[in-house]
């Protein structure tokens, strides 16, 4: 099951890194690394006519977004427990 941060609707990266502190990262390694230093990893997707910021609870969803697509992606870094209150996450 995916996790979405609930913001606002357009720009979701900027609004993130605006509002809330986050850290961009140029790729899905670097997001890999920072998921292993404990941060809050999000991924957000251009969908086209919508975007979602893509909560990586874990390493198995994490490569779940990593995976090559057309779909632009922006990747971020951002406080653990803010990423979870943001998406609702209520994992172990």
């Amino acid at each position: 099951m995916g996790y979405y941060l609930n913001v606002p609707a357009s720009d979701k990266a900027q609004y993130l890194l605006n509002n809330y502190d986050a850290i961009p990262l140029e790729s899905a390694m670097q997001a890999r690394e920072a998921f292993k230093e404990g941060f809050g990893v999000v991924c957000v997707v251009d969908n086209g006519p919508f975007e979602a910021a893509a909560f990586a609870f874990s390493e198995a969803e994490l490569e779940e977004f990593a995976r090559p697509d057309p779909r632009p992606k922006t990747w971020l870094a951002m406080d653990r427990k803010l990423a979870e209150q943001l998406s609702g996450f209520k994992g172990p």
